[in-house]
């Protein structure tokens, strides 16, 4: 039986694991496929590859900040699992760029806030701990939990700190317009865990529909912050919509609990997406 875990994170974003580490625990977890998704960069790409042990799959791919603005009130935030696009296709790679940009501004803004509180950290030290990498809140909890404020990322993330008080709105990408930038950049796209509500508001089927429409591919139903009703509810969206069906771990190593290949996707739905993709091919 193949072994596929097709969302994972490295320091390249906001994991602890280098991209090399990263694809050196998949092999030792027992991977025959992973996909390096870091978020909005593919900065992991060139070290994850010349780490690639033998024997392990790997698919290059992002995970990309979104939004639906159709909704009541706010817009809602979502997530795109983007893979095997050409990273020098000039729209998707200036996107990027821009997410990126955000995403450091953010970042600076939080800390920046939570130093008028008297909070001991500095935007150097969470610089520091995204070695290079794209920053984000996960950076900023680390440097909390430093500081012996906070226990865990999760603690970090409530309301009390990251989830409210000190919450920083970012720019995302429209996620219409994503999809056709990945679809334009040769990848295939991957709505990343839809019905999270754990994780707060989530989009309505008729948006999933419409995004199937425009060229979404297929949905992320088994993943740890999907309970086993929305698991199956995912499951028959994809089903009526012609989706393919993926699960993955989402791990990011210390940041949470998660372990390489808690949740795997099943080798024909792979299948489809590297069929699907033309703008560069698997390695392995």
């Amino acid at each position: 039986m193949t072994s596929i875990d097709l969302h994972c994170h490295s320091t390249a974003s906001d994991g602890t694991l280098t991209p090399a580490q990263l694809v050196t625990a998949g092999a030792a977890a027992g991977l025959d496929v992973m996909a390096i998704t870091d978020h909005d960069t593919t900065g992991g790409w060139a070290e994850a590859a010349a780490g690639r042990p033998a024997g392990l799959t790997l698919v290059r791919g992002a995970e990309l900040s979104c939004r639906w603005s159709g909704g009541e009130g706010y817009p809602i935030a979502l997530h795109l699992l983007a893979y095997l696009f050409d990273p020098a296709e000039p729209r998707l790679a200036a996107d990027l760029a821009a997410l990126r940009e955000d995403r450091e501004q953010r970042a600076e803004k939080i800390v920046t806030k939570l130093r008028a509180d008297g909070v001991p950290i500095s935007w150097e030290e969470v610089h520091g701990y995204a070695a290079g990498g794209s920053v984000g809140r996960p950076h900023i909890a680390q440097a909390l939990i430093r500081a012996g404020l906070v226990n865990t990322t999760n603690e970090a993330f409530a309301s009390r700190w990251l989830g409210a008080r000190y919450f920083v709105p970012k720019n995302d990408l429209d996620v219409f317009e994503a999809v056709r930038a990945v679809r334009e950049a040769g990848g295939v796209a991957v709505f990343a865990h839809p019905r999270a509500t754990v994780r707060g508001r989530v989009v309505p089927d008729r948006l999933v529909a419409e995004l199937a429409e425009a060229g979404l591919f297929g949905l992320e139903a088994d993943h740890e912050d999907h309970t086993p009703i929305e698991r199956a509810h995912v499951r028959a969206l994809a089903e009526d919509l012609g989706l393919v069906v993926t699960g993955s771990s989402d791990f990011h190593g210390t940041h949470k609990t998660v372990k390489l290949g808690a949740f795997r996707t099943a080798l024909e739905a792979y299948e489809k997406i590297v069929s699907a993709a033309t703008g560069v091919p698997v390695l392995g």
